[in-house]
């Protein structure tokens, strides 16, 4: 893959999807305008490449996003993966690399004797955003820990997000703080909504701490999603959504993202909103979908 002509690797890819009957066009005219779905007139969206075309390799991956026209790209962990080719197939088609993992949820650092290993991944993440010309990584607070209440354990999370902001300042990188929500996908995780995590983010009271605000989250630990968001967005970093039940595309579900994405534009929001879900079927109908979510 890393021979070949990408821009001839595109019209191929969009030949075999058209031809292959993968999109939910039916007309030329309209099968034309695949390449353009993602230059959405309000939001600027980045496709979550670990979600999205999973029986793709991880580059050809990045190509469809491209290929749908829309401006980046985000992804998990960084360790095992070939950041080289990923910044160089980025590059060949001029997406942005929203944002990436730094520290996932074990071991967690809500706990103390784990804010060693934080502060050197933290270094670490730095040399990656770096390499990736990437200005936000995402980190998780960690799963409950045996002998300690919720309340000491964001007390650690404030501790840890202290001892790594001056190194996140000194290299430009915003770690984005994400709350998850513990009645679907997250079980037993010690920190889920917007008020503990906005706590928090106000506590460490550093431009470089934010919040990952994942609107799918929010909505199934809280609701309200306008209302929360305009509370807390003194503390936004970043934005992701996925619809719910089923954490798929907008317009699956019962969220009504036109409003949201409304709201948070707003709000003054101008930065990228994650796509963290999971195509319901065809990946051109859920970029279609994912347009008409962004308009209002």
């Amino acid at each position: 893959m890393a021979e070949m002509n990408r821009r001839k690797f595109l019209k191929g890819s969009a030949a075999a999807l058209i031809g292959a009957g993968l999109t939910s066009c039916g007309s030329d005219e309209e099968t034309n305008d695949t390449a353009t779905i993602g230059k959405t007139p309000h939001s600027k969206f980045a496709v979550n490449v670990e979600m999205w075309w999973t029986d793709l390799p991880f580059l050809e991956r990045i190509d469809m996003v491209a290929s749908l026209g829309f401006p980046a790209i985000e992804f998990w962990g960084h360790e095992s993966k070939d950041l080289d080719q990923i910044k160089a197939a980025c590059d060949s088609h001029g997406l942005g690399i929203a944002q990436f993992t730094a520290w996932g949820f074990n071991p967690g650092m809500n706990n103390p004797v784990n804010h060693g290993a934080f502060e050197e991944a933290i270094g670490k993440a730095c040399e990656v955003a770096k390499k990736l010309d990437c200005k936000l990584a995402t980190v998780v607070g960690g799963d409950d820990q045996e002998g300690m209440t919720q309340e000491e354990m964001h007390e650690q999370i404030i501790v840890a997000l202290k001892r790594v902001a001056p190194i996140a300042e000194a290299n430009d990188l915003t770690l984005i703080l994400e709350p998850m929500n513990i009645r679907v996908d997250h079980k037993g995780h010690s920190l889920y909504g917007s008020p503990p995590a906005v706590r928090i983010c106000r506590e460490v009271s550093s431009s470089h701490v934010k919040i990952n605000w994942d609107f799918y989250h929010m909505h199934i630990t809280e609701g309200d999603l306008c209302g929360r968001l305009r509370e807390g967005f003194d503390q936004v970093g970043y934005l992701q959504l996925a619809d719910h039940p089923g954490r798929n595309e907008p317009g699956t579900g019962e969220i009504h993202y036109p409003r949201v994405l409304k709201e948070a534009y707003e709000l003054g929001y101008r930065g990228y909103v994650g796509l963290e879900c999971r195509p319901l079927g065809d990946p051109i109908v859920a970029a279609k979908r994912v347009a008409q979510a962004d308009q209002w």
